[in-house]
């Protein structure tokens, strides 16, 4: 045959010389690019000579190389499969099997066959379908054959946004005119309407344009409807000289319109008192326990004070000091509202018995000082001690306030600008420091002067 390997043999005279070396050759096909004359003998030794290489392990075209396999095994053989004698495949197969194949190797089980417990196929009963190869397996490749990649499996596709929710309202709302007469003023509101210089540019506004934000009203038990938002803009249009403006009647209960009403003017006024702010933030904290009220007070409370400094982007410490300031007296709250008291001190006297904080609002107005942060603290500790009394307090409120230390904060992408991102805090402070010092040499000399004129006044 054309494809079988020949071998030319001179045989032995009888009593001469030795025959000469038998010469391996072979029938390869298309070897000038074409396909060979059937029956053309080619000997090896010329095509080897012919590709620059000599010796058993110079390539053929045809040929396995010895490194690799018919099947992508290491092999010593040189020749294909077909080849090599019968016996040494057969023998060689079954030393391969005396061990546990690799798992990437073993094969699946043919159809008609089950695989048990211990990984090994056996056929399935008559009659029965044997299921096929689960997701992810792949069959054994056939013999002489190169391995099957593996199919990489595709990314699972990312999750489909939510899909926005609809925000019509099941009741459906119109703006209507209502009388300012017919319009009440919400119950405990803690917002002042203050005729000032803020409300004098919104009576103008509303005179020209009109009220472009209807207010929002409740029906009210005893007739009429109760302002939840939109106390500034009626007044502003009595003032104004209107007779009715736009409003959206709207269902609420009282912790949604608490709720609505401290929203709109925490978030839209643009001057807030101290007292008005604490009274606010304690009607929302009220509002939103008495909503999630469940199981122990103390873990309501938490949550409620979360709730309120999201709601107002505030952590839940200034929360809680803002809460306190509802412990004033109503004496110290006006001292507090005036600007005689300052946020901290504030905070420390709230703490201290009512019958005291009384003292301390008399103290501060005949002395027509202002406690420091330090001078709060120590009331606030012999409160504590029961040994405050009006004495203790004006002793400490006389007292020369000793400048206490501060601190200014600033963040580290603000400095950043300036120093970049590899000067070291030390070495922005001895900078800064340098860069005050040549500020205060080129002030003029009478700023100092006059500062010090006015302690002696003092």
């Amino acid at each position: 045959m054309a494809d079988e390997t020949k071998t030319n043999a001179t045989p032995e005279a009888p009593g001469g010389p030795p025959a000469p070396e038998q010469t391996e050759q072979a029938v390869i096909p298309g070897m000038d690019g074409g396909p060979a004359p059937s029956g053309k003998v080619i000997d090896l030794s010329d095509v080897r000579a012919e590709s620059g290489k000599t010796g058993p392990e110079s390539p053929i075209p045809g040929e396995v190389p010895p490194e690799q396999g018919a099947a992508g095994s290491v092999t010593e053989y040189t020749k294909q499969e077909w080849e090599r004698p019968l016996e040494e495949i057969e023998a060689e197969q079954k030393k391969a099997r005396r061990g546990r194949p690799p798992k990437a190797d073993r094969a699946a089980p043919e159809a008609g066959e089950k695989k048990t417990g211990k990984g090994r196929a056996t056929k399935a009963a008559p009659g029965k379908t044997a299921k096929a190869p689960g997701k992810g397996k792949r069959a054994a490749p056939s013999k002489g054959a190169p391995p099957t990649p593996a199919k990489e499996e595709a990314p699972a596709p990312p999750p489909e946004p939510a899909q926005p929710r609809d925000a019509t309202r099941a009741v459906k709302e119109e703006v209507v005119y209502l009388n300012l007469s017919d319009l009440h003023p919400f119950k405990d509101h803690p917002f002042g309407v203050r005729d000032d210089a803020e409300m004098q540019g919104l009576v103008e506004s509303v005179r020209s344009g009109g009220v472009n934000q209807p207010a929002l009203v409740r029906p009210r038990e005893g007739g009429g409807y109760e302002i939840i938002a939109g106390h500034r803009r009626q007044r502003a249009s009595e003032l104004a000289g209107f007779g009715n403006m736009p409003c959206i009647i709207r269902e609420l209960t009282d912790d949604q319109a608490v709720l609505a009403m401290t929203d709109d003017n925490l978030r839209h006024r643009e001057k807030l008192l101290p007292s008005e702010k604490a009274a606010a933030l304690q009607q929302q904290y009220e509002a939103i326990k008495y909503q999630g009220a469940q199981g122990d007070d103390d873990e309501a409370g938490k949550l409620s004070l979360q709730s309120v400094g999201q709601r107002n982007g505030m952590s839940v410490k200034i929360v809680q000091r803002y809460l306190w300031l509802n412990d004033l007296v109503p004496e110290l709250q006006e001292v507090m509202d005036a600007g005689k008291l300052s946020f901290t001190p504030a905070v420390e006297i709230s703490r201290i018995r009512p019958k005291h904080q009384k003292y301390i609002a008399v103290s501060i107005e005949g002395q027509q000082s202002s406690p420091s942060q330090g001078q709060a603290k120590r009331l606030r500790e012999l409160d504590k001690d029961n040994k405050l009394n009006p004495d203790a307090i004006d002793a400490i409120l006389s007292e020369e306030k000793k400048k206490e230390d501060i601190s200014v904060i600033i963040s580290g992408a603000e400095l950043e600008k300036y120093f970049g991102k590899e000067a070291t805090p030390r070495q922005m402070k001895d900078q800064i420091m340098a860069l005050l010092d040549g500020w205060k040499e080129k002030q003029p000399p009478e700023l100092g002067k006059g500062e010090k004129k006015v302690d002696m006044e003092k």
